[in-house]
């Protein structure tokens, strides 16, 4: 084992820098070289396990052609996510991919205190090999949706499918789309919200529109049927900031039936958390090059909301 002058351990990468990445900011061409994503590799960077000689790099210093750069990875950490037999709804899958439809209530990846009944644990029961990219607590796991929000996944089963699908996401030639049941009338046919999102100042769980400080966020919706006191609405995310439809439609004056942050008043619908469905998701298989789209119907919950809405069953 290496450690670098601070202290910092794992093992060592050491890179030449060639035409291909030179000019290119050091989270960018460091993340093709080792065949990181770039969140992954501006991790790497904040922790000071890059370096040119003694200088330690930031993430938006420009690489130069010809130098070297020495990359410092963790060390792998111990497994202690266990696999479970938990049920899944398999869309597709196959060596590369897996794509699913999580249930309501599941939360995706396990966090502290809260090791089990996650997708990570079917995940490792049903799979013989995930993607390492994000660590023994997410592998696999490419992007994700609330514990409350049902719907369409897509899951990587090693990191060259990985690399390829977040940078689609990043992209944005992946692309996602999402309905929900949202309170009120809303007036335009279609539209597009673009904020900044960050940290609500007063409750850290839930997230907020800013006028600055925040991270841009991007959703266009289309509405779909109105009810008078509720709309039926197609998202599609330009980004994928954290709550962002729910926190968007809050914004807006719409926010989701059932949402418990965002929402908190009674509903009368028998749902447990926010009317919000990941419907489908399209993207370039990472292997083949093929361009594939996924459709996950509508939970019961969702549809019976619908069904009740087209019956005009509430007053």
């Amino acid at each position: 084992m290496e450690h670098l002058e601070d202290g910092i351990a794992g093992e060592q990468e050491k890179l030449i820098i060639t035409e291909n990445e030179a000019g290119q900011r050091a989270d960018v061409g460091l993340a093709a070289l080792l065949e990181l994503t770039r969140s992954n590799m501006q991790k790497l960077l904040d922790e000071g396990r890059a370096v040119r000689g003694t200088k330690v790099l930031k993430s938006n210093y420009k690489l130069k052609l010809g130098e070297e750069i020495t990359v410092t990875l963790p060390e792998p950490q111990p497994l202690d996510v266990q696999p479970e037999n938990i049920p899944l709804d398999i869309i597709y899958e196959d060596e590369d991919v897996v794509v699913v439809n999580k249930a309501r209530g599941m939360v995706v990846h396990p966090a502290a205190g809260n090791y089990s009944g996650t997708l990570v644990n079917a995940l490792l029961y049903h799979c013989k090999n995930l993607s390492g990219i994000n660590g023994v607590i997410r592998p696999g796991i490419v992007h994700r949706l609330d514990k409350d929000t049902s719907g369409i996944m897509i899951c990587a089963k090693n990191d060259a499918a990985h690399v390829s699908l977040s940078q689609q996401i990043q992209a944005k030639t992946a692309k996602r789309t999402y309905l929900a049941v949202v309170r009120g009338n809303i007036k335009t046919d279609s539209g597009v919200i673009e904020t900044q999102i960050a940290r609500d100042k007063n409750d850290r769980k839930k997230m907020a529109v800013v006028k600055e400080g925040g991270r841009d966020a991007v959703t266009e919706y289309e509405v779909l049927e109105r009810f008078g006191k509720y709309t039926l609405v197609r998202c599609r995310l330009r980004t994928g900031r954290t709550h962002q439809i729910r926190v968007h439609m809050e914004y807006l004056g719409y926010p989701l039936v059932g949402d418990p942050k965002y929402s908190p008043m009674k509903t009368q619908f028998a749902i447990k958390g926010q009317a919000l469905h990941s419907q489908t998701l399209e993207f370039t298989h990472p292997r083949t090059g093929e361009r594939m789209q996924f459709e996950a119907p509508l939970p019961e919950d969702m549809h019976k909301i619908v069904t009740r809405l087209h019956l005009g069953q509430f007053n």
